[in-house]
């Protein structure tokens, strides 16, 4: 290499021979030309272009040349340089392109190809049953109100009525839970207490969900079903509003031709109500242990006192004597109907006092 103050020797200036510096660009169009991606062109690049290049090199040896030689010799080398960066520049366009080419070809989609992939799974039918009645009722203007299953007592039983001598409230009928004042829900009703308890009227809600019991399982019971309950608090609603709703419902659910039909929710008879009161509540001794202390009865005698009012109410309705009985069999229902009123004020009373 030449330095600044040596005398001018075209010997060590070969490097800025016009025809190194073709030999130059042509080396490093092969090269560029020869690579076949982007990462092979990168590799290339430092060869041509970087500090150790011909060009570069070339470069460096201007500085020796006589002042009168510099500028032609800059200038030569300018376009040299400037050669082999626009084939390089050539080659990254040419591969890029091919590249994104190669890519859409790859991951081309035929947008004509028929659909045959289908959704892996399907809704439980419960789910489905559940959604289809939520649907209705919200078609009818009703909101869903939907709470935890994991529910508090108060919600579950006293906000409802349901007292602590209350039946529904033994261990024969709910879950509880090991945290204190928690049961599973025995019905969806904990939802509609919850939406009073926030809101005010007009209310109109539908409460599906899951509910616990302890029930043996069998062909008949579960200790784990669905209900769907429905609350309408407003001015003005009557039975005739009830029965549409159920109609409305019944003929949407099973078809045009289903018709309802209201009957007590007890479905035993007055008599067999009656017989199974008749042993305890005409026994003194045990009627008046009933009175003090919560039992299994207190149940059985609400029954039999919804059962007579409605019959009572039919009746009247009918044009009939619902009192028009035999002497023998007035008295003994009179003598019950009487004893299950005490029982089931008494239990009322001792309720509210504690």
């Amino acid at each position: 290499m030449s330095y600044k103050n040596d005398p001018y020797d075209p010997k060590q200036a070969s490097l800025l021979d016009q025809a190194a510096l073709d030999d130059a660009v042509a080396g490093a169009e092969k090269a560029f030309h020869g690579a076949g991606d982007l990462d092979a062109l990168a590799a290339l690049k430092h060869q041509h272009l970087g500090d150790r290049a011909p060009v570069s090199l070339a470069r460096r040896e201007i500085g020796a040349l006589p002042p009168a030689a510099k500028a032609d010799a800059g200038k030569r080398v300018n376009v040299a340089r400037a050669a082999i960066q626009a084939a390089y520049d050539a080659r990254t366009a040419a591969l890029t392109a091919e590249r994104e080419s190669r890519v859409l070809a790859e991951e081309a989609v035929d947008v004509s190809l028929p659909v045959d992939r289908r959704p892996r799974g399907a809704q439980h039918p419960l789910t489905t049953l559940q959604d289809r009645i939520s649907d209705l009722f919200i078609g009818m203007g009703y909101e869903v109100a939907e709470g935890p299953e994991a529910e508090w007592e108060w919600y579950n039983f006293d906000a409802l009525n349901m007292h602590p001598d209350h039946p529904a409230r033994s261990m024969m009928d709910t879950f509880f839970i090991d945290l204190p004042g928690l049961v599973l829900r025995t019905h969806t009703s904990p939802a509609q207490a919850r939406t009073m308890t926030t809101r005010r009227p007009p209310i109109y809600i539908v409460c599906p969900g899951r509910v616990y019991r302890t029930d043996e399982l069998d062909a008949t019971h579960t200790p784990v079903f669905h209900q769907v309950e429905g609350l309408v608090v407003d001015k003005g609603i009557t039975m005739a509003h009830l029965k549409g709703t159920l109609d409305h419902f019944a003929r949407s659910m099973f078809g045009d031709d289903m018709v309802t039909r209201l009957r007590p929710s007890d479905a035993r008879t007055e008599g067999e109500l009656r017989a199974r009161l008749a042993a305890v509540l005409g026994d003194e001794r045990l009627f008046q242990e009933r009175l003090d202390q919560p039992c299994r009865e207190l149940r059985v005698a609400r029954a039999l006192l919804r059962h007579h009012q409605l019959a009572q109410v039919v009746a009247v309705a009918a044009g009939e004597d619902h009192q028009a009985r035999g002497g023998d069999e007035a008295r003994e229902l009179e003598s019950v109907l009487g004893r299950a009123h005490v029982l089931v004020t008494a239990q009322d009373e001792r309720g509210r006092l504690q």
